[in-house]
């Protein structure tokens, strides 16, 4: 099985998805005028703005939590790490050039949940990628595709992931037992899911941000004490991501293909971009200004956090602890709790243990969120189905921290590639409707005014959203 695996993700992972990636990346970034680089100084307004509460909705600051809560997990950590062990320390680089690039994809699948959001039976707004392509597209046997293969890595495959990192964390720092770690786990993930979808928003805008600062603000602390060290770090992730190092050893183009493979597997399952997840927060949102294009920006600001700041704030605790060279290791998790500990001392192992619950906990809880949420489109979001998803998502963290960690590691790369895949086409379909969005955001920017969107403009559009999902609030 695990040979199995490792075929269909080498398959997938060193030609498809690289090329589809970085393609659909370039692709809006060029249809939505550069999108991320032209408001990248305007990311701390945005973040202002995305705290103003608004009737119908979440804020979207609390569904910006929810998206990193998801975002910020195992990847994180152990993927860092152990894209660092199979790419090299030019796997790094490639990890901000997907994550630069992701930031176009990003806007564009979170502008369309947006847009083509619907409100459930209790006035909540819900949306993704499902709904954009049953109403976008007309395809509804593509939206329950989707629906099912998220159902399966969120509700079940990504969870074991998060599980398996945080168990083997806990078991090295502290030598818990994994299936004790993996019912704690479980039993207090099932707590905070079952305060639905508000709750989880609520517990998410305060955890999130803790943990999240907690970290970096560790590694920073970190990083600067080994400030003479940082040139040959840079200098190292440069000359490896472009086969410098490799050069005298004739393996150049093997040796840069591991990093940007490494590189961009671990950027995607760490920031998600393009891969159909976070849209399913992104349409929760009542986004203020009133415009897809608003929630489309808040969530650029998620990847960048994800992997500019908190993936390379791992990397850098990698690197400075002396591990640039490639092993055959596969235990990231172990790899990164090794490095605290020979830059801090003994604690630092279970520093990171700390950190690793913190982030897994949350992920596991964003996960069932998006599950949920695709009950809802598939007509399933009876009470006996919400539970048995609820009961799935809880075995399923158990057996994960039992679980060898290569299996986890490539059934989520195969699944999370199929995701993709599917999204990716979709949103490359809607790629018109995404030029519109992103031109009539940036019009009425330029003339000065607050963006509203109106769909009477767009008349083919209009035809397709739900009924109410747009009305239209007195211009500011």
């Amino acid at each position: 099985m695990p040979d199995f695996l490792s075929f269909i993700s080498e398959i997938l992972w060193g030609s498809v998805m690289i090329y589809l990636l970085l393609g659909c990346g370039l692709w809006f970034t060029w249809r939505t005028g550069y999108i991320q680089f032209r408001y990248i100084r305007q990311f701390s307004k945005s973040l202002k703005r995305s705290l103003t509460p608004r009737e119908g909705g979440l804020t979207s600051f609390q569904v910006l939590c929810i998206s990193l809560a998801a975002r910020v997990g195992s990847g994180n950590l152990a993927g860092v790490a152990l894209a660092i062990t199979v790419g090299g320390p030019g796997a790094v680089f490639w990890m901000w050039v997907a994550a630069i690039i992701g930031m176009a994809s990003s806007f564009a699948e979170c502008s369309l949940a947006q847009l083509y959001k619907e409100r459930d039976a209790t006035g909540q707004f819900r949306g993704g990628p499902a709904w954009y392509m049953a109403r976008g597209l007309g395809m509804r046997w593509m939206g329950v595709v989707f629906s099912l293969l998220l159902l399966l890595a969120y509700g079940l495959i990504f969870n074991t992931v998060q599980a398996n990192s945080t168990a083997h964390a806990l078991a090295y720092a502290f030598d818990t037992p994994k299936i004790v770690t993996g019912l704690v786990m479980g039993l207090l993930s099932l707590v905070v899911i079952m305060r639905g979808l508000k709750g989880v928003a609520k517990f998410s805008q305060w955890v999130v941000p803790f943990m999240g600062l907690l970290w970096v603000a560790a590694c920073l602390l970190i990083t600067l004490w080994h400030i003479v060290e940082l040139p040959a770090i840079l200098d190292m992730i440069i000359r490896s991501a472009f086969g410098w190092q490799e050069a005298a050893a004739g393996a150049v183009g093997y040796s840069v293909s591991q990093a940007i493979t490494s590189g961009f597997q671990r950027s995607m399952f760490s920031n998600e971009a393009g891969m159909g997840s976070t849209p399913n927060a992104a349409a929760s949102a009542s986004s203020y200004p009133p415009h897809p294009a608003a929630q489309g920006i808040v969530q650029m600001i998620g990847v960048f956090i994800d992997t500019i700041v908190i993936c390379s704030a791992s990397a850098m605790v990698v690197l400075l602890a002396g591990h640039g060279t490639k092993t055959t290791s596969y235990d990231g998790i172990q790899l990164i709790q090794h490095a605290m500990s020979v830059l801090v001392g003994e604690w630092g192992a279970s520093f990171v243990a700390v950190v690793m619950m913190l982030f897994a906990f949350t992920s596991v809880v964003a996960n069932y969120v998006y599950a949920e949420n695709n009950l809802i489109f598939l007509r399933c979001d009876k009470p006996w189905a919400i539970w048995l998803l609820r009961i799935a998502t809880l075995l399923m963290v158990v057996i994960g921290s039992l679980l060898k960690l290569p299996v986890v590691w490539q059934m989520a790369d195969v699944i999370m590639a199929l995701m993709a895949m599917t999204n990716l086409t979709a949103i490359l379909l809607l790629s018109p409707v995404v030029r519109i969005i992103a031109t009539d955001y940036l019009r009425q920017r330029k003339l000065g005014v607050t963006p509203v969107f109106d769909p009477d403009y767009y008349p083919e559009i209009a035809q397709q959203l739900a009924p109410e999902s747009w009305d239209q609030p007195p211009r500011q």
